[in-house]
């Protein structure tokens, strides 16, 4: 899964398997990715496994100061 940098709003841009699924607001999102994506348990997943995500212009704690 990469996670692109955030936009001017802090927003990030999600892609799966060659597939946009989205923009995430906050860490939470990602486990929605996940769950979309056909993950057995998206909550147990460490968002810092580098096997499993590629963080672009940094990492699960870099959002938005004020989410939608």
């Amino acid at each position: 899964m990469v996670v692109y940098p955030p936009d001017e709003r802090g927003w990030r841009k999600v892609r799966y398997d060659g597939q946009i699924l989205g923009t995430a607001y906050k860490a939470s999102d990602i486990e929605e990715f996940l769950r979309l994506a056909g993950h057995p348990d998206p909550e147990a997943v460490d968002l810092t496994d580098e096997s499993l995500f590629e963080w672009r212009g940094g990492g699960p704690e870099t959002w938005a100061e004020s989410p939608p």
